[in-house]
């Protein structure tokens, strides 16, 4: 069984790296996390894509109805068509992460 030691970065320690790095107020640097995540949401909802240079983009796909199987009880069933957001890196953030894991 593999363990994940891998760390989740929070909104809250997003706004405290804001507060560290612009010298503003708690409260205002949730504020701006707030504000960039409603506007990345708001996007995907109308159907736009995000692109944030040298970080990825995000997109929203559709997905067809189809076939599939409950794994627990290996009973066929239908899976409904739906949209899905997806998200490619971009060769920076791509180049980041390698380097981080070597």
């Amino acid at each position: 069984m593999k363990t994940d030691d891998t760390k989740t970065l929070t909104r809250a320690e997003l706004a405290a790296a804001i507060t560290d790095e612009f010298r503003v107020t708690k409260f205002v640097a949730l504020e701006i996390v707030e504000d960039v995540l409603d506007e990345i949401s708001n996007a995907l909802t109308k159907g736009e894509n995000v692109k944030i240079s040298g970080f990825g983009t995000f997109s929203v796909r559709k997905k067809n109805g189809r076939m599939g199987r409950n794994p627990k009880t290996l009973k066929d069933a239908y899976i409904t068509p739906r949209k899905v957001v997806s998200f490619k890196a971009s060769s920076r953030l791509k180049e980041a992460v390698n380097k981080k894991a070597v």
